[in-house]
């Protein structure tokens, strides 16, 4: 069958709508129509060259959907199934699934690559056999996935909505609940309010955080923070610094979430910065593979027993956290409709990551069309 994608040929070059082939489902696989697509900043990575990515490649890895076809051995959904995709397949048998980390499935090692397991490329096209973004692709009205990046959601459940809840929402949320551990009481500094940021706050919020600080140079970002959970809002990590050594008399906060979109050697040393002793710095964004951005005292992390960890999809379980976190939202303890800023088509997904780019958007959400 013919679909209709946004596809990256080159690093540096502009994303290309292309029509391309979709070959049915296979063992394991179901074709989804998707309905809706996020517009996270992991894309902009491959996009620019920042992630070493098999090209080219459909980008998109966040996704909404309706199952239309299984292949043989599908067991977790059906045709008819209203699903979130997950953008970390998960198998449930690896040694990682199976001790309660799925976001570290062996099966998400190829996400990169872009190919099913088998080495299998369902997308092609006139420059040959086509990557998709995480397994995924969600930036295509069509797509082929595995059933391991299925996750079945209430039919009643907005997919415009629930659609962040792929990657972005669980990233922050987990963030703060999951790795960094915020207690009730707790002061908790967040370095960029963005996709992932803003919902860092949210989930420092829910957890119980007495003081939740957001850091954005970008006015409207720190406002959307202020209105979903931020107790305070800063233009600089300077003045966030002052303000955290003042509100817990110099103790300095307990978790520092580093959210930005290109993660560099000063935010990192902001953040460790800020936090005090036993404090916990929690690294979720992303820079080049071989850039070099963390470089700090080594006497200051043994003395002070600081921690600093890696956040990957927020040590979140995709298949009980999704539903855990889209209930959330359905009793009113997590903010969805608040952070989406803006739709767009397929065709204009490039103007949806100028826009991102720029600061404008919160979040934004590529609606696919239909004949």
């Amino acid at each position: 069958m013919k679909t209709k994608a946004a596809v990256v040929v080159e690093p540096g070059k502009r994303i290309e709508i292309e029509e391309l082939d979709l070959d049915g489902p296979r063992e394991g696989e179901v074709l989804i129509r998707y309905t809706h697509a996020g517009l996270c900043h992991s894309d902009i990575h491959i996009a620019h060259g920042d992630l070493p990515a098999r090209l080219p490649m459909v980008l998109g890895h966040e996704g909404a959907g309706i199952i239309e076809e299984v292949g043989p051995g599908v067991t977790r959904v059906k045709p008819g199934d209203h699903v979130v995709c997950s953008f970390i397949p998960n198998c449930g048998v690896c040694h990682y699934c199976a001790t309660g980390r799925q976001s570290i499935c062996d099966m998400g090692a190829t996400i990169l690559e872009g190919y099913l397991p088998g080495d299998r490329f369902p997308i092609t096209g006139p420059r040959g056999q086509y990557g998709a973004m995480c397994m995924l692709g969600t930036f295509s009205q069509w797509g082929v996935i595995h059933q391991n990046s299925a996750v079945k959601v209430d039919d009643d459940l907005p997919l415009d909505k629930a659609v962040l809840v792929g990657c972005g929402v669980p990233t922050g949320w987990g963030a703060a609940v999951n790795t960094a551990n915020v207690r009730a009481g707790d002061t908790v500094a967040v370095y960029g309010v963005g996709g992932i940021g803003i919902n860092a706050v949210q989930g420092a919020r829910y957890a119980g955080a007495k003081n939740v600080i957001a850091i954005d140079p970008l006015e409207n970002k720190r406002e959307k923070a202020m209105e979903l959970g931020a107790t305070h809002a800063f233009a600089t990590a300077a003045e966030a610094q002052a303000a955290i050594t003042d509100m817990t008399r110099g103790r300095g906060a307990d978790s520092a979430i580093l959210t930005v979109g290109l993660m560099t050697e000063e935010v990192v040393s902001s953040g460790f910065d800020a936090i005090g002793k036993g404090g916990t710095v929690v690294v979720t964004g992303l820079n080049k593979f071989e850039e070099q951005s963390i470089h700090l005292s080594g006497a200051v992390l043994t003395l002070y027993r600081k921690s600093i960890k890696g956040s990957l999809f927020g040590d979140c379980n995709p298949t009980t956290d999704i539903p855990k976190i889209l209930g959330l939202y359905q009793s009113g303890d997590l903010k969805l409709d608040e952070i989406i800023t803006r739709t767009y088509t397929l065709e204009q997904v490039n103007e949806g990551y100028d826009d991102l780019l720029a600061g404008k958007n919160v979040r934004g959400v590529v609606i696919h069309e239909h004949s």
